[in-house]
């Protein structure tokens, strides 16, 4: 199975629809599928639903999306850096669902393992609750969070081999893992693509199982917030 593609406009030949729903990895801007995003901005795909730690900042990452206005919901657990999701969202273009952090990332890696719900003590007496299943386990209560099973997966890898296998450098392993496994088809782009069999098989961070297609590009790796000080005269 041919797994390697020469652009993130290849990689999504074929795979996006309107109205679908996309997990996307990515903490921060750290680890993020920029390549991939930028391919979806292109291919004009509209009413999509993105789960997703957050929604990048304004004018890169997943804010492109909010730019063009192709994202209706997104599941997330913080979007404080963005101010257009804040006004998107408060003049009622934008739907979100929130989702404590833990428990987002625990909804993919569910989805992944074909799990469909999931009991949870966190967010009980709060909003998160309100309309879901309330159960008590040994004189504690829990409510049933859901999987997330996604049409499309777009996560960022750091190096993988023909087969899909991944490394994810440092902090880049945050949600990728997890929004890799929930997707029906995922699509991967990486720095670095390696002989099969060159990858040690202990460092494997996810097996290439999860992984349909991959593609190799540069990245800007912007920083989100950039803090200096002036220079002390000499």
């Amino acid at each position: 199975m041919k797994k390697v593609f020469g652009s993130a406009k290849e990689a999504l030949d074929g795979l996006v629809h309107d109205g679908m729903l996309i997990a996307a990895g990515g903490f921060g801007l750290c680890g993020i599928p920029e390549l991939l995003i930028d391919a979806l901005v292109e291919s004009g795909v509209k009413d999509i639903t993105v789960a997703s730690n957050n929604c990048g900042v304004d004018g890169f990452g997943l804010g492109k999306l909010l730019d063009t206005r192709q994202i209706r919901k997104m599941m997330s657990s913080y979007v404080g850096e963005n101010a257009e999701f804040m006004r998107q969202y408060l003049s009622g273009e934008l739907e979100l669902e929130f989702n404590p952090q833990g428990t987002l990332a625990e909804r993919m890696r569910a989805g992944g393992c074909g799990i469909p719900g999931f009991y949870t003590k966190t967010g009980v007496g709060t909003v998160i609750a309100e309309g879901k299943e309330h159960k008590d386990f040994d004189g504690e209560t829990y409510i049933l969070e859901r999987g997330i099973f996604a049409d499309l997966s777009i996560v960022k890898a750091w190096k993988a081999d023909e087969t899909g296998n991944l490394v994810f450098r440092k902090t880049a392993r945050n949600f990728n893992p997890p929004a890799a496994m929930c997707g029906r088809t995922c699509v991967v782009e990486v720095e670095e693509i390696v002989p099969t069999g060159s990858i040690d098989p202990d460092h494997v961070h996810l097996p290439g199982i999860y992984v349909h297609r991959i593609v190799q590009g540069a990245h800007e790796k912007r920083i989100e917030h950039r803090t200096v000080r002036k220079r002390e005269a000499v």
